[in-house]
């Protein structure tokens, strides 16, 4: 994995985004953030599971069943279920360490 720190590389309004093998952060804060980064290692792990391109189909067609289902752009990201999986678990720095395979499905 390797973390990229670049305001020109992501749209204003986040704070990062991955594409395996590359996490690419907005600030230096969000590098510094345990949590933050954590977050983003969780959607490595995500990507490596479903071999990275079927995930992000998977991501595509999941928010846009849930901004069908809450017609709002915002509530329809925090309920994709990589998201989901991944903002519940991102304060727990050892998650990665005990997380079984497929885990994001629990949260569909």
């Amino acid at each position: 994995m390797f973390v990229i720190v670049s305001r020109y590389l992501i749209p204003k309004g986040y704070g990062g985004i991955t594409i395996f093998p590359f996490v690419i952060l907005r600030t230096k804060e969000h590098k510094a953030d345990a949590a933050y980064v954590n977050h983003e290692k969780i959607h490595v792990r995500q990507q490596l599971e479903l071999l990275v391109l079927p995930f992000f189909i998977w991501y595509f067609f999941e928010y846009l069943v849930r901004l069908i289902q809450y017609k709002n752009r915002k509530i329809a990201y925090e309920n994709i279920s990589f998201e989901r999986e991944a903002y519940a678990n991102e304060k727990n720095i050892g998650y990665l360490k005990s997380r079984r395979i497929w885990s994001f499905l629990k949260w569909i």
